[in-house]
């Protein structure tokens, strides 16, 4: 059901929310606000795992790029970013705003990307995903704490709140003024992706309780999962019967976030011998470079995590691990005994040096492939988690004979009675949710679960939709 676009409440400024992306899908993410005469994107992301991407990604914007006066950016994933140097080539010159770490993660990712695409497409993409581009995106990019004022205009202002996703993640509040004394300020609450707290890492998703208007992301709407907590203990037996077996366990990661925090839950489990000694790889360029950016950061992180750095200054380099930078690193993996632990990206299995180990391990019953996160529609990751016998690879089709586990509780998303709760929190206040970022079960599952349990006017809306809040 498309949201009503009529006017609220006149004695406000028009607030007009148009959803340019991140409809109908987990990726793209991109919304454009307009209000007291300022046009604000929130998000410019890549579209991924889907066979219409590409036509996606490098179609026209909805809107002018040069006309744009900010972009704020929720976090450094690129289905939240990647589009940023697109927006740079066609003109856009406004201010980005982000939390400091993802400013600081956010041109590792892409330029990372940029040499993705340049690989496997290169149609005009010399033209958009160009290091100059990268540059000027750098040089347009402040970084503002959480909770710190960002005044836009007179009666226009946002603020970042944790959103407990990855490091720096926040969701973007904005609080609009009514265009005459006397009156009460309206919010409008975008989320990003909201974390499945508690983390490793990083502190609990923040509360929030006093938003009018609500657009939250939706990825796993329709369906919950295991305990966190017990996630280190499933992990831990992962690895200890991968041990027996004299197997390679494969891991499947996301350089950013996923990366990070399994190499926290790992160095755990070894200084406390709760599994065997074995060599640990993490090889993925991108993880290794954004790892030390981490490390610059640690006031980002929760107080447990804080306290475990100051009593452990190693704790991404723990005995047993190696970090393989290079191609030629990598290659010898193959070469070393079993049993043994591999974590690379891509996390989807679309790409990264994980497809050649998958290609090398899949075909034996000894070895074990661990998926930790989301894995979108049509990539090789969702087609092995569904159970196929084989799945094509490099251009070949390799069989999965190794034992193939799902550990839901590593997800970094809310799952559905999580971000249900996260409504509830302000079923006083909020007038309307829009659930984005999500594929089309999952968001209209979670819409009507909202408008059931707790009366509130909720819908998904489709791709180009616009509607006038007040």
């Amino acid at each position: 059901m498309r949201p009503s676009a009529k006017t609220e409440d006149k004695e406000y400024l028009n607030a007009r929310l148009t959803f340019c992306g991140g409809v109908d899908s987990v990726t793209g993410a991109n919304f454009l606000l307009e209000a007291d005469g300022k046009k604000i994107l929130v998000d410019c992301g890549l579209t991924q795992g889907t066979k219409l991407a590409d036509d996606i990604n490098w179609a026209p914007f909805q809107y002018d790029p040069k006309a744009i006066d900010i972009l704020f950016v929720t976090h450094a994933h690129v289905d939240h970013l990647g589009r940023i140097p697109k927006l740079i080539a066609e003109g856009f010159r406004g201010q980005i705003f982000s939390t400091p770490p993802t400013r600081a993660l956010a041109s590792p990712m892409l330029e990372d990307t940029m040499n993705i695409l340049v690989k496997n497409k290169g149609f005009r993409l010399d033209e958009i995903y160009t290091p100059e581009n990268i540059k000027i995106a750098h040089g347009l990019w402040r970084g503002f704490d959480y909770h710190e004022k960002i005044q836009i205009t007179d009666r226009l202002e946002a603020s970042f709140k944790n959103a407990g996703h990855i490091l720096g993640s926040a969701m973007v509040e904005f609080t609009v003024g009514p265009a005459a004394s006397g009156g009460v300020n309206k919010k409008i609450l975008f989320t990003g992706d909201l974390g499945n707290s508690p983390s490793p890492l990083l502190p609990d998703t923040e509360m929030v309780t006093d938003a009018d208007y609500l657009i939250m992301e939706s990825v796993y709407g329709d369906r919950n999962h295991e305990s966190r907590n017990e996630r280190r203990h499933y992990l831990e037996a992962v690895i200890e019967d991968n041990y027996k077996r004299k197997g390679a366990l494969i891991i499947p990661t996301f350089s950013l976030e996923r990366s990070q925090e399994l190499l926290f839950e790992i160095n755990n489990l070894v200084e406390n011998n709760r599994i065997p000694v074995m060599p640990i790889f993490l090889d993925s360029p991108l993880a290794i470079r954004l790892t030390e950016i981490f490390k610059q950061y640690k006031e980002y992180f929760n107080q447990n995590a804080r306290e475990v750095l100051s009593r452990d200054k190693y704790l991404f380099n723990f005995p047993g691990l190696h970090s393989t930078l290079h191609s030629e690193e990598s290659r010898l993996i193959n070469e070393v005994p079993n049993p043994k632990v591999v974590i690379a990206g891509s996390g989807m299995s679309s790409g990264g040096r994980i497809v050649h180990h998958e290609r090398h391990y899949l075909p034996d019953p000894n070895n074990t492939l661990l998926l930790t996160g989301y894995q979108s529609v049509g990539t090789p990751g969702r087609l092995i988690a569904e159970g196929v016998k084989t799945v094509r690879i490099l251009g070949e089709y390799v069989n999965v004979r190794a034992h193939v586990v799902k550990i839901s509780g590593y997800s970094g998303h809310k799952d559905s009675d999580g971000l249900l709760d996260f409504v509830a929190n302000m079923q006083d206040r909020v007038k309307k949710v829009f659930a984005v970022m999500g594929e089309p079960k999952s968001s209209m599952f979670l819409v009507q679960k909202i408008r059931d349990h707790l009366g509130i006017e909720a819908y998904a809306p489709e791709q180009g939709d616009a509607v006038i809040l007040f």
